[in-house]
């Protein structure tokens, strides 16, 4: 399998590489309406309140502080040395929990947290503690759930990590994106190589249960050749997830990428030659390729859930936890209740007022429709399963799959042609050389996609 994408790239790169939502929902954020408001929220909150069989919550928290600026950063965050800041923006935090346990009620079961930014690790181990403080004091936090945190190496050392095993988080993502020194100075984000190899070591030493690390290929003055060698210190470091996305160099959308000069990008022929190193160095050390961006040693939750066809998606990517409702806090947070997507205010001025006025800080959103809902099933099962079953479908939505979608099972043929699907009378099955290109083989069922030519918004599939 780790020989696939490298023969059928030449081939199918010029036709596939192009730009696409990484569906994380459906439909994407980018269709979210500001007709949709925080009282439209608060409707979804109380409607859950009243169903008795509902599900446990997963909370994202966003923590947009950040005390120096990575070029390649397309996050929502705020660059400031100001850690006063902190405390006041968990002030604005504990009101707005506040506002969702006057609509949803105090306690719900949750399974699922995640603390990303920006830097949480930018709030002090007191601040943080506060934090949790918070949360259990709004929602009932479940024995055995997954509780993440986002974590800049160069934020953190020893004592902090026992300071957030204490505080109950049981996984850590430490951002790396390349060991390479000269593509860190291309991107402002200097980290020696050995501080991440401690702060793992001290990591394992304290039980947490999975720790990943988040790499990079495309960045300014990488080159197959440095590359390689950022995948052995990962191998040899061995976390038991690995994040390897693709740069989308998008400098029209991101002010901080203007700072990238064009000239230091490496060339499409030179990515491709990255992910395929990729894919061989981590697959050939044992990692499983769990979808997308994604890689877990196989005894990781992440690889046992896509063994055992558990997998989920959401706004934080692959998921072991259930199809669950997310209740997103903060500044541009997206969240997820019933069969309806909402955003916080993106600005901390907005956000802030809004909670001063004493409403929910939701800006925009939408509320999905009976076409929405069956498209995110079939979309969902491609990114996750890798597989639609017809009768599945037919019977959560009462549709009759072929009728219904008639249009784009013949989209698909190239596909099928291609190796990267196939298609029978009950079933759409990803091949293994179509998992590299999921993303292309859901576009297909994307409807607002295909109405729209403006898809350079998004980051290419490659």
């Amino acid at each position: 399998m780790t020989r696939v994408l490298p023969r059928v790239a030449t081939e199918l790169l010029q036709r596939y590489d192009v730009p696409g939502p990484r569906y994380t929902s459906y439909p994407t954020a980018d269709r979210f309406v500001e007709a949709f408001t925080g009282e439209d929220y608060a409707r979804a909150l109380r409607l859950r309140r009243a169903t008795a069989t509902a599900l446990p919550l997963s909370v994202y928290v966003h923590i947009p502080f950040c005390e120096s600026l990575c070029y390649y950063c397309a996050c929502n965050k705020i660059i400031t040395k100001r850690h006063e800041r902190g405390a006041a923006y968990l002030q604005y935090l504990e009101r707005e929990m506040a506002l969702h346990s006057a609509q949803l009620g105090v306690g719900r079961a949750v399974s699922q947290l995640h603390l990303g930014g920006g830097s949480p690790t930018f709030l002090s181990d007191g601040e943080l503690a506060q934090l949790m403080v918070l949360l259990r004091r709004h929602f009932n936090l479940a024995p055995g759930g997954e509780y993440a945190i986002e974590v800049d190496p160069r934020t953190v050392d020893a004592e902090r990590l026992a300071a957030l095993a204490a505080l109950g988080f049981n996984r850590l993502s430490f951002g790396v994106q390349d060991f390479d020194a000269d593509v860190q100075k291309a991107v402002h984000r200097v980290q020696p190589a050995q501080q991440v190899f401690d702060l793992v070591a001290e990591a394992r030493r304290l039980g947490f249960d999975s720790i990943n690390t988040d790499l990079i290929y495309g960045l300014p003055r990488q080159t197959p050749t440095s590359f390689a060698r950022t995948l052995e210190q990962v191998v040899e470091l061995r976390p038991d997830r690995i994040a390897l996305y693709a740069y989308a160099h998008l400098p029209e959308r991101f002010k901080p990428q203007r700072r990238i000069l064009n000239a230091d990008l490496p060339s499409g022929a030179a990515k491709l030659a990255m992910l395929s190193q990729a894919l061989e160095a981590l697959m050939g050390a044992g990692y499983v390729y769990v979808g997308m961006d994604h890689f877990a040693l196989p005894n990781d939750a992440l690889a046992v859930a896509k063994r055992q066809g558990r997998l989920h998606r959401n706004f934080q990517g692959y998921s072991t936890q259930p199809d669950c409702d997310l209740i997103g806090l903060g500044v541009s947070a997206i969240g997820r209740i019933g069969p309806t997507y909402s955003q916080n205010a993106k600005t901390l001025e907005a956000y802030c007022d809004m909670i001063d006025q004493g409403q929910l800080p939701v800006v925009r959103g939408l509320a999905l429709g009976r076409d929405d809902l069956v498209r995110r099933a079939v979309i969902m099962a491609i990114m996750c399963q890798g597989a639609v079953q017809f009768e599945s479908i037919e019977l959560a939505y009462l549709v009759d799959f072929r009728a219904t979608f008639a249009t784009e099972l013949l989209a698909l043929q190239p596909l099928v042609e291609a190796g990267m699907v196939t298609v029978d009378a009950t079933s759409i099955q990803v091949t293994a050389t179509g998992w590299f290109f999921v993303r292309a083989v859901a576009m297909v069922f994307d409807r607002y996609l295909q109405a729209d030519q403006n898809r350079a918004r998004f980051s290419r599939i490659i």
